[in-house]
């Protein structure tokens, strides 16, 4: 007797977690394509939602994976080229509102920051701490609302550092104790430097 496998079955089994809705952040495309290779964005793709631990196995099984261009560790992969035009431009002292999708609640740590995205290090301080009890209980509806739905402020000193796209991105980053999974999302944008204001002389 034939018996046939339902095609989901075939993908494989990720749970989805969370991103950042807004502002935009980096999506699949054809530069992650050519980076990190079908297996990658396959998982992402069935979920763009997923934890970082489960790409480094599809990678390692792809020979179009270069591990030099895709760094699974910082934004799980996902590449600036693919989000250049969603470039935000800030300014030092500006309050920025994020949305946070988080789909699948695990209670852990959580944090929003500035990475540089050459050596993959937060710069500063972060931004935004929850050191735990970052998206407690078992549906999206019981995850508090200003874990959700917060703002930060883009800190001074940055402007020659963030000045050009694809140096920095503004990262939500949680790690879920209990299902010991990681989940990033990342957001590129400029430092705009303050306008000069021409000042008037008199003769």
């Amino acid at each position: 007797m034939h018996f046939s496998i339902p095609l989901l079955a075939l993908v494989p089994t990720v749970l989805g977690h969370g991103l950042i809705q807004t502002p935009p952040s980096r999506p699949v495309g054809s530069a992650i394509m050519s980076a990190c290779g079908n297996g990658v964005v396959a998982q992402i793709k069935a979920d763009n939602t997923s934890h970082v631990e489960g790409l480094p196995e599809a990678a390692a099984k792809d020979k179009a994976y270069q591990a030099a261009k895709c760094n699974l560790w910082l934004c799980k992969g996902l590449q600036f080229a693919d989000n250049a035009n969603n470039t935000q431009t800030w300014t030092a002292g500006q309050v920025v509102p994020i949305k946070v999708w988080v789909r699948i609640p695990h209670e852990g740590s959580a944090n929003v920051s500035i990475v540089d995205t050459k050596s993959n290090k937060i710069i500063g301080d972060m931004l935004k701490v929850w050191s735990k009890g970052y998206a407690p209980g078992n549906t999206e509806a019981g995850v508090p609302k200003d874990q959700k739905e917060f703002s930060v402020t883009i800190p001074t000193g940055l402007e020659e550092k963030c000045a050009t796209a694809g140096d920095c991105v503004l990262q939500w980053w949680w790690y879920g104790t209990g299902a010991k999974q990681t989940y990033e999302s990342c957001v590129d944008f400029i430092i705009a430097k303050p306008a000069v204001k021409e000042r008037m002389f008199k003769a």
